[in-house]
């Protein structure tokens, strides 16, 4: 292109370096002959209910499913949605306009700050926190306050610490339970307090609930919007390809405040025509059938969780125990920071973690793990890490 610079600029702020080592590592390692274990990444690699890929092969092969079902997707799969939160957390909601399908929940995540937000505005962002919300907001062009999360505080904000003006010109808060990278978990009385701060600071409150179904130990979490007035202020995010284990599906809803959720359909009816009819077909058959997959799912991600903690701790590496999600928040057990250990780790053990830096600043000092193998990969990764950190004295 005679030398024109054709990347935009704002690409360079999106802050994905430390992912992007970690894969240039990996591909390197793979490329000498190391066979590798990977807990790196967040995709359930367990199959959906026989059931549900019955449901989504008819619509395949139904000829009239080929059509744009456009941004509200359709009538069945939303009032499934409505249903399914009436059952699960007892909240109410008009499936018309409290109600967005999603090509999954990252597609909501990303594009309800070009929704709502002008260049400048302000957003508050969880650190460590997923890194959607921050490269959402870069990609809009609002300004990042760091919201952070410390073990002390159980990987809750402290709320009663951002200070009033910042809090005066925040526009959004996003917020994330059970939570990605930390696995912790939000009470109700946490939200309660989310919702009075929001209403003080007409802030608006985005809650990224993918692994709301992902629990353990008879744990189950709470809904934002079961907080009186919630719908008030802020709208909720749900995963259909986390629970449902559809991931290359790509199917997720937002749901809440109406005005929230009309601003994020007007959006995206400019930018996209619709789910596939047959994803949200299975997605609709998923919400109203039996949850037995799911239930399934929880008890086979315990059983890895507790695998990998109880081996990690016959190698002295202690860590908390999660009761959500398909992530371990494990502190760095050797004098290094995340990134060398995490390094180290790949290069000498062939089993590859994510350094909490990559999620933050306030991730330093950890490694998010992710259970995404089976039990017999898993034992293998333990076998490896016992020898790594023997090995390290």
């Amino acid at each position: 292109m005679g030398g024109k610079v054709l990347k935009a600029r704002r690409l360079s702020s999106l802050g994905a370096s430390v992912f992007t080592e970690m894969d240039d590592l990996r591909k390197e390692l793979e490329k000498a002959g190391k066979q590798l274990i990977n807990l790196s990444i967040g995709s359930p690699d367990r199959s959906p209910s026989a059931e549900i890929r019955k449901v989504l092969a008819e619509g395949v092969l139904d000829g009239g499913s080929y059509g744009y079902t456009l941004t509200r997707g359709t009538e069945s799969f939303r009032s499934g949605c409505a249903r399914w939160y009436k059952e699960r957390f007892g909240v109410n909601l008009d499936p018309e306009k409290e109600v967005l399908p999603l090509m999954g929940s990252q597609d909501g995540l990303a594009h309800i700050f070009l929704a709502l937000c002008d260049p400048g505005d302000v957003a508050l962002i969880p650190d460590p926190g997923y890194p959607i919300y921050t490269a959402g907001l870069v990609l809009a062009g609002g300004e990042k306050v760091a919201l952070p999360l410390r073990e002390e505080n159980g990987f809750l904000p402290d709320l009663s610490a951002i200070a009033d003006e910042v809090a005066q010109q925040a526009k959004i808060m996003f917020l994330n339970y059970p939570n990605n990278p930390t696995a912790a978990v939000a009470p109700l009385s946490f939200f309660e307090e989310v919702v009075d701060f929001a209403r003080k600071n007409r802030i608006v409150v985005c809650h990224d609930a993918a692994y709301s179904e992902l629990a353990f130990d008879g744990y189950r979490p709470v809904s934002f919007l079961q907080v009186p007035g919630a719908k008030e202020v802020g709208i909720e995010f749900h995963s259909v390809s986390k629970t449902y284990n559809l991931a290359g599906v790509r199917l997720g809803f937002a749901v809440g405040n109406r005005e929230i959720i009309g601003a994020l359909a007007e959006l995206k009816s400019n930018i996209d025509y619709g789910v596939f009819e047959p994803a949200l077909q299975a997605g609709a058959y998923a919400l109203s059938a039996s949850q037995e997959n799911v239930e399934q799912n929880r008890r086979a991600y315990q059983e890895r969780r507790d695998i990998w903690v109880k081996g990690c701790a016959q190698a002295g590496w202690s860590m908390p125990s999660p009761r959500g999600s398909m992530f371990i928040w494990a502190p760095v057990p050797t004098a290094q920071d995340s990134r060398s250990f995490a390094f180290a780790l790949a290069r000498e053990a062939g089993v590859i973690v994510v350094p909490g830096v990559a999620f933050g600043e306030y991730g330093e000092g950890y490694v998010r793990i992710g259970m995404v193998q089976d039990q017999e990969v898993l034992q293998e990764a333990v076998r490896r890490v016992q020898e790594f950190l023997a090995a390290q004295g």
